[in-house]
């Protein structure tokens, strides 16, 4: 028998915000995640100090044209905002320093601030437009700890609903994502 706990899996399921959200025109997305091959081939000037091969800095890095495709929706000077490809929850993001650091005392006193901020920011922004009940905000620190990026600092906010957790995900280890990452980077863009 074995032992080990099953890995949660992830189905899209954009058609389901009709049941949700009724009349919603964004109803209609497809649920593809790709980037055009354009961004693939690009090349981009990363920040001093960044990775060539860490999403976030090549985000960072890149001009706010391509936000839409590599799922944007924040900046300022020092801070990116992006939505998880992989999401927990509907809604889940990410907020990161611009720079490429892997240890909170490395953090200035102005990035500690813009980060505070725009954690703030997006919590009540995604509770405003969505409608969230609560969220989990979080920070992995360390491979050990979880962080599926260790190199790059990043706060991880998850939105939640009065009963999120089902059956589906409790005994079938599967969670239903009812929109799709385009849908909703252009609803938090508006």
């Amino acid at each position: 028998m074995d032992d080990q706990p099953k890995k949660m899996e992830i189905i899209w399921a954009p058609w389901r915000m009709a049941y949700i959200k009724p009349n919603d025109s964004e109803t209609n997305e497809t649920d593809k995640i790709t980037e055009k091959d354009s961004l693939n081939q690009k090349e981009l000037s990363i920040l001093p100090g960044g990775e060539k091969d860490c999403f976030l800095c090549q985000a960072a890095a890149d001009c706010s044209e391509h936000d839409g495709e590599r799922f944007v929706i924040g900046r300022t000077e020092r801070t990116i905002s992006v939505l998880n490809r992989y999401p927990y929850n509907n809604g889940h993001l990410l907020v990161a320093p611009k720079r490429h650091i892997a240890r909170l005392d490395l953090l200035t006193p102005e990035e500690w601030l813009e980060l505070s901020e725009e954690l703030t920011f997006w919590t009540t922004r995604i509770e405003r437009i969505m409608n969230s009940d609560g969220f989990n905000v979080g920070l992995n620190l360390g491979r050990v700890a979880g962080a599926g990026l260790p190199g790059h600092l990043h706060w991880h906010i998850v939105p939640r609903w009065n009963g999120d957790t089902n059956f589906f995900t409790t005994i079938g280890s599967t969670k239903a994502i009812p929109q799709s990452l385009e849908a909703l980077w252009s609803v938090l863009k508006r």
